[in-house]
């Protein structure tokens, strides 16, 4: 008996000599969900005709959770991306502790919250949640790391748990990203058990080099025999780059996610 999660693919990290309607139009020949960042880089009406299963896309262009400025701005935002959200059927909504900005630098950097900090933080998310419930979306809160992010307010899975267990709202989850988990904390699948009741999405790329499976340190077999036996059957997207031909890169992250029962 064979098992394979539902699977989906960031199209802004593969194929990026090609044109991006292409690229996610042959993702979804090849049968993969996509994963976008944000929207207002691509031609959402072009995005539209080719009626893929977009999984998760940055809910956000602009503002951070945890000062009053930003989250009025990160609000406003959301509410302007949840209407393109809603055109391309996008499953997921994806949140960060702050806007990255060129290279994944974080806008407003703060590696230590202060205790006010965590409490508006709280404050906005349930903010989203409010509109979240009254559009009918989900929303994401995405851990990071300081080596690729240096400087994110509440980047690590510690914090992305703390914030949306404690909120324990149907409207938000975690994008439980395990590149980030592994150079952040390590210990990656006791990290999957403690947040399985909160994941909208597990991300997975290799370390180092946030290429696919099978390229670095990763057991993504393991792993992904671990998720299973937890019971987690929800969705898997690869966010990573392609260590040589992209093909062959989806071709390992669908073996890594494919199980023998």
């Amino acid at each position: 008996m064979i098992y394979k999660f539902p699977l989906a693919a960031c199209a802004e990290m593969l194929w990026t000599d090609k044109p991006f309607d292409w690229r996610v139009s042959r993702l979804t020949e090849m049968g993969f969900g996509v994963g976008i960042w944000n929207w207002i880089d691509h031609d959402v009406d072009q995005l539209e005709k080719i009626k893929a299963n977009y999984t998760i896309m940055n809910g956000y262009l602009v503002g951070s959770l945890a000062d009053e400025k930003g989250a009025d701005e990160l609000i406003k935002s959301i509410k302007e991306t949840i209407v393109v959200g809603k055109r391309l059927n996008v499953s997921r909504l994806n949140l960060h502790g702050t806007g990255l900005g060129e290279g994944g630098i974080p806008i407003k950097q703060n590696n230590n919250p202060s205790k006010e900090m965590w409490i508006k933080a709280n404050d906005t998310l349930n903010r989203v949640c409010d509109i979240a419930e009254k559009e009918g979306v989900v929303f994401t809160l995405e851990n990071l790391n300081l080596l690729d992010h240096p400087g994110c307010p509440f980047n690590s899975t510690a914090d992305v748990y703390e914030l949306v267990s404690k909120i324990n709202r149907p409207q938000l989850k975690i994008n439980l990203d395990l590149y980030h988990t592994q150079i952040g904390e390590g210990d990656v699948i006791r990290w999957c058990k403690k947040c399985l009741d909160y994941i909208g999405e597990v991300q997975v790329a290799d370390n180092p080099g946030r290429c696919e499976p099978e390229t670095g340190e990763m057991n993504y077999k393991l792993i992904a025999k671990s998720l299973y036996d937890m019971n987690y059957r929800g969705p898997v997207g690869l966010e990573s780059f392609a260590s040589n031909n992209p093909e062959l890169a989806l071709e390992r992250f669908e073996k890594a996610f494919t199980i023998d029962l």
